[in-house]
């Protein structure tokens, strides 16, 4: 089964590793039979993008894969129906829901950009995936996101988190402004003085987001030395 998809409310895109990631994923879903759901959060929708909406959209995602909808997950959502002015489902209920998708085959859950996420519900969402982890053990949880959240990350995911560190190089940010000037929809508007501008001015702005090949050999150097 292959869940990746987007969403309204919760697109599959970010930065080029975790794409790469979640790309990876994807198509090891389709050859081992495993399912992948997907969110990404977008800075400008964080205040629509609530724990319940985007805990939905997993759930949504999940069972779109299943032969048949589990009938604890199409009773959930009969009754919010019958709430006057159709009430969303409340994390709780969700949570409830997702206990009730058979997880017989691994699933992996990505969460791209949460340090995009409003701080007030970040806590809500780190625990309710901590609670979804430890109700199956097929269940697998992929989160990215900037350095500053990882203090949050390893409270409400204590023992379940493991951390890897992706550093943009000065050789890769030159790379990725190339690329997309190839591919730029108005190459007549270019010319080589702008172009060389573009490759000298926006590496300088970006300076203290990623760390300088020549430093990164000399760092290698002071290791093994």
């Amino acid at each position: 089964m292959h869940h990746c998809r987007k969403s309204k409310n919760g697109m599959l895109m970010g930065c080029d590793h975790s794409s790469l990631v979640i790309d990876q994923l994807c198509d090891e879903a389709v050859e081992e039979d495993a399912a992948v759901a997907c969110f990404y959060f977008d800075f400008a929708a964080r205040h629509e993008q609530s724990p319940a909406n985007m805990l939905g959209s997993l759930l949504r995602q999940l069972v779109t894969g299943l032969e048949g909808i589990p009938e604890a997950v199409a009773r959930g959502f009969r009754n919010q129906k019958k709430v006057i002015g159709g009430r969303g489902l409340q994390v709780s209920a969700i949570l409830e829901m997702f206990q009730a998708i058979p997880t017989t085959k691994r699933t992996f859950i990505c969460v791209d950009a949460l340090d995009e996420c409003a701080p007030k519900h970040r806590m809500v969402i780190l625990e309710s995936l901590g609670q979804i982890v430890q109700g199956s053990r097929n269940i697998r949880i992929f989160v990215t996101g900037r350095s500053h959240i990882r203090s949050e990350v390893e409270r409400k995911l204590d023992g379940e988190a493991a951390f890897i560190l992706v550093e943009p190089t000065e050789d890769g940010i030159i790379s990725y402004l190339r690329e997309k000037l190839r591919d730029d929809t108005t190459p007549e508007v270019m010319n080589s003085t702008l172009e060389a501008n573009i490759m000298e001015s926006i590496p300088a702005i970006s300076s203290e987001t990623y760390v300088r090949t020549g430093a990164r050999v000399e760092l290698r150097k002071d290791i093994s030395g």
